[in-house]
């Protein structure tokens, strides 16, 4: 687990965020994610694609891609949490957002909102806000099925991810690596370590990402919810995670009558 101390303020010359995009064979959906980081307003920024030796000309189109505050790295990676390993490890700003191929910013100034929200609130651990999903074509398909909650702690996952990983903002000084023996759900794991350790989580009022709903974890949904239970388990214990998803039933239910939204 890295430092715990407190940071200072905005230094100049280094990147108040750290935007990581892990790719592997994503020509397809890059580009929409490369346009979105580049059309923010905010430049306080460093974008690191963290590329798994891609064949298909994702790197070719993400080296060409017009953006000075980028960086490209690609070499063979053991998954997407490996990947992202390798983006913490690259990363120097402040704060660090994960941004996968296919997601986007909700607008143009949705980074200089979490900033604002962070020198407002002086660096908190976490900033958060509500996510859109969309389709390939970058139309919304709807919310998420959990809100992101506008008080956050750590007892707020045991009910599930209730903030999606790409609206979760940690401050990186408060970040470990990816447990990488979790295939699926080693995100969610990952955010209840961060907010072991935050002591003040801002919530951004409205939605600050639209969020591809064709990710790895959508195409293996009861392997992730296996590992999630476990990943509740340890953290939350056995009886309360049991009685948790008993109250899952319903919802689970409802999300089977309207289409399984994630």
């Amino acid at each position: 687990m890295a430092n715990k101390e407190t940071p200072t303020f905005h230094e100049a010359g280094r990147p108040l965020f750290s935007i990581v995009t892990v790719t592997y064979n994503a020509l397809s959906t890059l580009e929409a994610t490369l346009e979105s980081v580049a059309a923010q307003s905010c430049r306080h920024y460093e974008h690191l694609i963290i590329d798994g030796a891609s064949t298909d000309g994702t790197v070719e189109m993400a080296l060409k891609f017009p953006n000075p505050n980028k960086t490209v790295l690609s070499s063979p990676d053991n998954g997407v949490y490996d990947a992202m390993n390798k983006g913490l490890a690259e990363a120097e700003g402040d704060y660090v957002v994960f941004l996968n191929a296919g997601d986007t910013f909700h607008d143009s100034d949705t980074l200089q909102t979490i900033a604002d929200a962070i020198m407002d609130n002086d660096y908190p651990g976490v900033v958060y806000g509500q996510t859109d999903l969309v389709d390939a074509q970058r139309r919304r398909v709807g919310e998420r099925h959990l809100a992101a909650p506008e008080v956050l702690t750590l007892d707020s996952f045991a009910d599930g991810m209730v903030v999606c990983h790409q609206a979760f903002v940690a401050l990186r000084l408060l970040t470990g690596p990816f447990n990488t023996g979790y295939r699926f759900s080693a995100d969610y794991e990952w955010c209840i370590r961060v907010l072991q350790h935050s002591k003040r989580n801002v919530y951004v009022p409205g939605v600050i990402v639209d969020y591809l709903n064709e990710g790895l974890t959508t195409r293996n949904h009861r392997k992730s919810l296996l590992e999630r239970f476990r990943i509740m388990e340890y953290y939350y214990g056995w009886p309360r995670t049991v009685f948790n998803h008993l109250k899952f039933v319903p919802r689970y239910l409802r999300r089977r009558i309207g289409g399984g939204k994630q």
